[in-house]
């Protein structure tokens, strides 16, 4: 962001002179930490009513609600609705965003940019299952009615329909399992998943949804729990980036003596939603070992140097075209 603001404002500096008009912006809640929904700032503002719907709704862990969050942060004040900060489809000719690549292909490869042609579609599931709980000791084996373990089992299910898929592109993860009463020497008596899988083909992402749905019910019947629920939290199409913004990145890249590398962005971000609105395109640098989302991430200065420089002459280009 703060790069971001220093292209604008050099550019001002300088004397330079866009067509269009230069907007720097700044998402909320990329990440899905607190409410269970990444990207809540692009979404609402490409449109997304069914989200704004389900946000007046929405509480977090401490039963704090999402309206309530959003005016303690001095968002919404006097406001009832979401909808105020949906934009029109083409309010913008162009939108860029600029993003370390969050894999190691471009170090490895010994590449300074990576230009991005898709980005995967993704898909988050929550799933619930109730049990019998009791005493670690005094119920035996064949009649237990064990939670915990149909959580497991079907992580490990994700695992294996995401493998035969067939495809390198598809992913899942399963990132969260909570069990209760979480003693150990207790039977868990309810447990909680939740699982992401990716893909940049929606079809076959959509397939491995389906497969994962139909294990959580076999699992449930086979040991004998409830499955209290199965729900999509949200289940993206792919986006596609716009070739003219690819054209105007690859050009950029090359004045600026550096290597650009095609390539599909397997993690999710606010471009994958603004692509709903608005042309989109992304840029790649590389950071240490792919490292991301751990407290190892790390970018050089001479790499995001060569992408603040990429950004601002791809921004110079479209605001002129």
């Amino acid at each position: 962001m703060i790069l971001l603001i220093m292209i604008v404002t050099t550019s001002h500096i300088s004397g330079f002179q866009p067509k269009r008009s230069l907007d720097v912006i700044m998402f909320t809640s990329e990440e899905p930490t607190r409410f269970g929904i990444s990207c809540l700032g692009s979404r609402l503002m490409a449109g997304d009513e069914a989200l704004a719907q389900l946000l007046l709704g929405t509480v977090d862990s401490q039963n704090i609600s999402f309206i309530e969050a959003a005016r303690s942060a001095g968002y919404m004040m006097g406001q009832q609705e979401l909808s105020g900060v949906f934009l029109d489809h083409g309010s913008y000719s162009s939108f860029v965003e600029l993003h370390i690549e969050q894999g190691p292909i471009l170090e490895e490869e010994g590449l300074s940019i990576g230009i991005v042609s898709a980005i995967a579609a993704p898909a988050s599931i929550k799933v619930d299952f109730e049990g019998n709980g009791g005493h670690a000791g005094a119920v035996l084996m064949p009649s237990r009615n064990d939670a915990g373990l149909a959580a497991a089992e079907l992580a490990l299910a994700v695992e294996k329909h995401v493998l035969e898929s067939g495809s390198l592109d598809t992913v899942g993860t399963v990132g969260i399992i909570e069990l209760h009463p979480g003693a150990v020497n207790s039977i868990p008596s309810k447990s909680h998943i939740e699982i992401d899988t990716r893909d940049i083909d929606e079809e076959r992402r959509n397939a491995v949804v389906e497969k994962i749905h139909q294990s959580a019910v076999k699992i449930s019947k086979a040991r004998g729990v409830k499955l209290l629920g199965f729900h999509i939290v949200n289940q993206d199409p792919p986006a596609l980036a716009a070739e003219s913004i690819i054209a105007a990145m690859s050009v950029s890249s090359k004045q600026l003596n550096l290597s650009p590398k095609r390539m599909i962005s397997r993690a999710y971000h606010d471009s994958l939603f603004m692509a709903r609105i608005s042309p989109m395109g992304m840029i790649f640098i590389p950071c240490y070992k792919g490292y991301s989302h751990k407290p190892e991430e790390y970018a050089s200065i001479e790499n995001i140097s060569n992408g603040v420089k990429v950004l601002a002459l791809t921004l110079a280009k479209l605001s002129h075209s």
